[in-house]
């Protein structure tokens, strides 16, 4: 877990499979009201490029379409959350600022690899220094 290779000319880190459509992994979670979700916008489809942002893979070679998407609903704000803070959601969130949304992300919905200790409180800095909103202080689950 995060070896660094080179693929088609870009750095590629090395996790294990994860989130594979169709697996458990993937499910949403059966609390979810699933009946208000209208299109599912898929990245990491291509093996050669890691694809941590929901906007575009690492490279920018391909879109995901959701930003376009985004614009027709008149979009002008996001919420973001999820796994992993210091990937996916971080990407997500410095791509989503420049491509103009008002950008917020919800931390206490978030959770990192932290592959190196660090990468998560510097993740939130880059955030934060890139006009992206961090909100904290929701009510945790009891254990």
């Amino acid at each position: 877990i995060g070896d660094v290779v080179q693929i088609d000319g870009l750095e590629q880190i090395l996790w294990p499979v994860h989130c594979v459509q169709n697996t458990r992994g993937a499910a949403l979670h059966p609390a979810l009201d699933a009946a208000r979700i209208t299109r599912f916008f898929y990245k990491g489809a291509d093996p050669r490029v890691d694809s941590y942002s929901a906007f575009f893979d690492n490279g920018r070679r391909k879109a995901t379409g959701l930003a376009e998407y985004l614009g027709q609903q008149g979009a002008t704000e996001l919420y973001i959350c999820g796994l992993a803070t210091d990937y996916c959601v971080k990407y997500t969130a410095l791509d989503a600022v420049e491509l103009g949304f008002r950008t917020s992300v919800l931390a206490d919905a978030c959770r990192g690899v932290e592959l190196r200790r660090g990468d998560v409180a510097a993740a939130i800095d880059q955030m934060r220094r890139s006009g992206v909103n961090i909100i904290t202080g929701f009510p945790q689950p009891a254990d």
